[in-house]
Formats: C-alpha cells, sequence, structure tokens
C-alpha cells in the first residue's frame, strides 16, 4: 500500500491501485481522466479537494458505481484517515483491491452499505 497517495476525488483508492506505479493521482498532472472526468472537474470547480467534502447526492460520473459511491461515503462518514487505516488492515488480513485487472475483493457489491460494512470489518 502507497498510503502517500491516498484517495483520490472519487473515493477510488489510488493508495492500492495496480496503476499507481504509472498514475500519480487525480492532481497529480499526470492523471488520464483529466479531460473526461466528471467527479475530477465537478469537485476541481467547487473547489474541493474530494467528492466526499460535498454535501450533494451524486451519481453523476464514477458515482454511477457502487466502489467509489461506497468509499466516498465511507470517507464522509468517517474521515479519510480512518477510510486509509481500514483499507490498510484489510489489505494486511487479504483483502486485494486490483485482483483481475481492476476487480477485486471491494467491487462484488450492490449496496453502498453492506460495501461500507465491508471497508470496516474486511469481512463479507
Amino acid at each position: 500500500m502507497k498510503r502517500e497517495l491516498g484517495i483520490a476525488r472519487c473515493g477510488l483508492a489510488c493508495c492500492l491501485c495496480s496503476e499507481n506505479d504509472r498514475c500519480g493521482g487525480c492532481d497529480s498532472g499526470g492523471c488520464p481522466g483529466t479531460q473526461w472526468c466528471f467527479n475530477r472537474k465537478c469537485s476541481a470547480e467547487k473547489g474541493l479537494s474530494h467528492c466526499y467534502d460535498c454535501e450533494k447526492d451524486c451519481k453523476e460520473g464514477m458515482f454511477s458505481k457502487i466502489k467509489p459511491l461506497g468509499f466516498t461515503e465511507f470517507a464522509r462518514r468517517y474521515g479519510e484517515s480512518e477510510l486509509l487505516g481500514c483499507l490498510e488492515r484489510n489489505e494486511r488480513n487479504g483483502v486485494v483491491y486490483h485482483r483481475e485487472g481492476i476487480i477485486g475483493d471491494y467491487d462484488d457489491f450492490d449496496d453502498t452499505e453492506a460495501l461500507i460494512a465491508f471497508i470496516r470489518t474486511g469481512k463479507r
């Protein structure tokens, strides 16, 4: 885990991403989504560093998917530091962020609350 990379604007875990050797994150200048990422543009226009700082209940852009929505809601409720701590503990305990391509153990959810509970406990 590269904890120093933290969490992307949309809530995805740059710190665990299998692409983090090539991508420094949303504000690195090398973000592949700079031109098209709705969540990056929206949060930047609002002067926010992350979508979890926004009060809007958004389902646009990356939030059409459960993982970024769940990670963002977790950070909104408990803070980024707590999210990073849980992800680090889960990784030590065998939870894999990207197992095949960009799909891993956090992707098999269709309910945001179930994902949040999994982040907190590392257990299904």
